[in-house]
């Protein structure tokens, strides 16, 4: 499998994790040391992926409330053999999330080694 296709099958699991609330997938994509950040509020959000799984656990998911799925690759660069970024998108209504997540290739394989998401409030219509 090419890097790109492996990335690409990070993108898709991370979308499912997402989607179902499942800490567990997030687990296995994301580095245990990756760290996360959000500055789109007054007070920045800064984490570790063991805070973050917390918070995943202790959230209702979108596939618990029947919410519309909507996700898609916006673009996954490969500039180094051991260095990725992929850009996404997502719906956790109420709110439209743009992430940038930086990936490295370790022994285990592409991990999530940082997050940074902003999001956008969606109008009722």
């Amino acid at each position: 499998m090419s890097d790109e296709n492996a990335i690409r099958d990070i993108a898709n699991t991370y979308f499912d994790a997402l989607y179902n609330g499942d800490a567990d997938l997030f687990a296995a994509i994301f580095h245990p040391a990756a760290t996360l950040f959000c500055f789109a509020d007054a007070a920045p959000v800064i984490m570790g992926v063991e805070d973050y799984l917390a918070v995943v656990r202790g959230r209702a998911s979108p596939a618990s409330r029947n919410d519309p799925r909507q996700d898609e690759i916006v673009q996954v660069e490969v500039p180094t053999p051991t260095t990725a970024h992929l850009r996404v998108r997502e719906i956790f209504l109420p709110k439209q999330f743009t992430d940038e997540l930086t990936l490295a290739k370790t022994p285990d394989g592409w991990r999530i080694v940082s997050k940074v998401w902003h999001y956008a409030l969606i109008e009722n219509k």
